[in-house]
This record gives structure tokens, sequence and C-alpha cells, in this order.
């Protein structure tokens, strides 16, 4: 897959995004081939409300791993106030890491 196509692929999901967030904070993903990062940005102020990523978490396989990210980072919102976001997944397919973080965060507390 070319650069152009990865691009224009985060680029139209981020769009639809932007369109369905309304005044909801985004929360976007992040995944390298070692660690996985997610945070919780209000693009209104330009501000990340909080961040949480794999390099401070450890524990199992990458899954796993993705899980602990998911319900550390809706704790962090959590304890600042932040209860709804919309999800970006950016160019990464809804499925094994990035569903792992996002399932774990709904079950945290966060509603998207």
């Amino acid at each position: 897959m070319s650069a152009q196509t990865t691009i224009r692929r985060k680029l139209r999901a981020r769009r639809k995004v932007r369109i369905a967030a309304g005044e909801r904070p985004r929360l976007s993903v992040y995944r390298s081939s070692k660690h996985i990062y997610a945070q919780i940005i209000d693009d209104s102020k330009g501000v990340t409300l909080a961040a949480a990523s794999s390099a401070a978490v450890k524990s199992g396989s990458k899954t796993d791993t993705a899980a602990a990210v998911g319900k550390a980072l809706a704790e962090a919102a959590t304890a600042k106030g932040v209860k709804q976001v919309v999800f970006d997944r950016g160019q990464y397919r809804y499925h094994g890491r990035v569903k792992a973080l996002a399932d774990a965060a709904r079950e945290a507390g966060l509603d998207f």
C-alpha cells in the first residue's frame, strides 16, 4: 500500500469523525509495531485532555496491552470530567488492538 493511500484513508476517516463529533472531544489512536498510543483531544481548543500509551503499561500480548491502555485512558478522562467522545481510528481498521482499546475504554466508562 502506498503512502498516498494511507494518508487518503486517514484523512477520510478524520473528516467523517469531525463531522460527527460536534462538540465532543476526539479519542485518537496511533499504533506502531511495538506500542499503541491513545489521546483524547479537544479540537475546538487544540488541547490534549488525556493520554495513555503502552510504553508505561505492559501486560502480556499486544492486544492485552491495548486493552490496558484503553482502560487507563478512560480512567484519566473520567478524572478530568470527560464522559462522551468520538472514536478516531485514523488509518487503522477497527479490529485487533484498535478494537481491544475501544472496548476496554467503553467498559471503563467512556461513551462513544
